[in-house]
């Protein structure tokens, strides 16, 4: 009797824990810790503590806040890692999408603002610590008289710089329709300047790209390498809709040409769980290495789409080449894999 009872026991454990109940395993639910009023998340990760970049709060001009976690999940507000209060710095208004790389031993920010002549001019600030202070680098670091936006610094493998970025629909007008692109260029190893001309790489041409037909973007890029091959991914339709997603496009070099992915989009609204207009996304990997997580943002208030964000991470596969999002979820999710 005592062995059957005990055998019924493990029986009764075996299944709780094929269904995931009553299991030590810990889990997280999007959106993570409560962060609202942001946009643009990019993550880096340097010593084992990631660090994340957001367009802050909305009523925020005067740069960017940072915060730092231990899992990817768990966030901490550090306070302003770039000010415009920071003599040198530009901007004054529309302060967006900054991003920071560790390129030979410095901590390198791109972002966006709005100064006086109401131009968004792409900027580069430098700091010895991914917490700031950044200062100015090189400021405006790309200036066309025309608006540019969420700039992205890629290194390839050989060591050579280059940077994709968007020309905002806001000023940029092909055929009558207003229209944000992405384009190219290489830069030098300091990061100082551009070496090549910029060359467009991305343009909106798909019904998901569309916005009523009076307003097409691509926006937000973020290049990867896996396998000898480039993904880049990308936003597409208004930040303030429902729509907003992401797609990715693949490259045998980083000039392109680009071909975007027939299933795109791969990161779309889902409103029967609440999520609406996931999109601009970054990468980062678990604290073990082993797991690929999408961080993007999502609407804090679904029904009412606009510039309030809250943060969501996902995994992210490869299948025979694919780029397959496991979201967006609102599902209880299991952490990120940790080597403890």
């Amino acid at each position: 009797m005592k062995r059957i009872i005990l055998f019924t026991f493990f029986l009764m454990l075996s299944f709780q824990n094929m269904n995931g109940q009553e299991t030590n395993e810990k889990h997280y639910t999007n959106p993570v810790s409560n962060i609202t009023g942001i946009g643009d998340p990019f993550v880096l990760t340097h010593d084992g503590v990631y660090y994340m970049y957001c367009t802050s709060e909305t009523k925020l001009k005067k740069g960017f806040y940072v915060w730092t976690s231990k899992d990817l999940v768990n966030w901490e507000k550090q306070g302003l890692a770039l000010s415009n209060d920071t003599p040198g710095v530009l901007g004054n208004n529309r302060f967006w999408a900054p991003e920071v790389i560790e390129y030979k031993g410095k901590f390198y920010m791109t972002y966006s603002a709005g100064n006086v002549d109401n131009i968004l001019k792409l900027c580069l600030a430098v700091s010895d610590s991914p917490e700031g202070p950044f200062k100015s680098y090189q400021s405006p670091w790309y200036d066309h008289k025309l608006n540019h936006i969420d700039a992205t610094i890629f290194i390839d493998d050989n060591g050579k710089p280059y940077t994709y970025f968007v020309r905002d629909c806001s000023t940029n007008i092909i055929n009558g329709r207003k229209t944000s692109q992405i384009f190219v260029a290489q830069l030098s190893n300091d990061l100082k300047t551009f070496v090549t001309e910029p060359k467009l790489v991305i343009t909106p041409d798909k019904t998901y790209e569309d916005i009523n037909g009076t307003q097409l973007w691509n926006e937000g890029p973020f290049v990867l390498k896996r396998e000898g091959k480039y993904y880049m991914t990308y936003s597409a339709n208004g930040f303030n809709t429902n729509e907003y997603c992401v797609a990715y496009a693949t490259a045998d070099n980083p000039f392109g040409p680009w071909t975007k992915a027939e299933e795109n989009p791969i990161l779309k609204a889902n409103m029967a769980i609440g999520v609406s207009g996931p999109g601009h996304n970054s990468f980062a990997y678990s604290p073990n290495g082993k797991e690929l997580f999408m961080i993007y943002h999502a609407h804090t208030f679904p029904n009412k789409p606009s510039g309030n964000r809250a943060v969501y991470i996902d995994r992210v596969n490869f299948i025979d080449g694919k780029m397959v999002v496991k979201g967006p979820t609102k599902s209880p999710q299991p952490y990120p894999a940790n080597n403890n």
